[in-house]
C-alpha cells in the first residue's frame, strides 16, 4: 500500500479554508436560488464580511455572488420553461417577485423573452419529432448509412 502525505505549508492551508468556505456559499446559492436570498445572507452562510466575500468570490468565479445567483435562476428558468410551465409560475419558481424585472433579465441574458424562448423550444422540439434527422450533421448521418435507403424517418414518426 501506498501512503501519501499531505503536507501544506502555513501559507497554504489559510487559502485551502478560505476557498473551501467561498465554495460552501456557492453549493448555498445552489440549493436556495429559489428563496429570498441576497449577498448578506450568501457571505454570511461562508462567514466573511460582504465585501470581502464578493472579492473572493468573484476572483475564484469570475464573477460576483449576486451576478452567480441571476445565472443559475435563469438558468433553472430555462430548465423549467422547456417543461412547459407558464412564465408567471417560472418566475416565482426561481425567486423572483416581479414577472417584469425577471423577463426584463431574462430577454437581456437570453436575448429573448421568456414567453418567446418557450414559444420557440416547443417549434423546435415539435420539429425535432417530425424530422430527426434534418437536426443530425449529413456527415455523421451519411457515415452511419442513414441517408441511404433508409426508413429511419418513418420509423420515428
Amino acid at each position: 500500500m501506498i501512503k501519501i502525505e499531505l503536507t501544506m505549508t502555513k501559507e497554504e492551508y489559510p487559502k485551502v479554508y478560505l476557498y473551501r468556505r467561498v465554495v460552501q456559499a456557492k453549493l448555498f446559492i445552489d440549493s436556495n436560488y429559489a428563496d429570498k436570498i441576497d449577498v448578506d445572507n450568501i457571505s454570511d452562510e461562508a462567514y466573511f464580511s460582504k465585501f470581502h466575500f464578493i472579492r473572493l468570490f468573484k476572483s475564484i468565479y469570475g464573477k460576483t455572488p449576486h451576478q452567480y445567483l441571476k445565472s443559475v435562476r435563469i438558468e433553472k428558468a430555462q430548465h423549467l420553461l422547456k417543461k412547459g410551465l407558464s412564465v408567471t409560475e417560472v418566475c416565482s419558481s426561481v425567486g423572483f417577485d416581479s414577472l417584469s424585472s425577471f423577463s426584463g433579465l431574462f430577454k437581456r441574458m437570453i436575448g429573448e423573452s421568456p414567453s418567446a424562448y418557450s414559444k420557440n423550444y416547443r417549434k423546435t422540439f415539435s420539429e425535432i419529432r417530425k424530422r430527426p434527422l434534418a437536426f443530425i450533421p449529413s456527415c455523421y448521418a451519411s457515415q452511419h448509412g442513414w441517408t441511404e435507403n433508409s426508413n429511419f424517418e418513418e420509423v420515428v414518426e
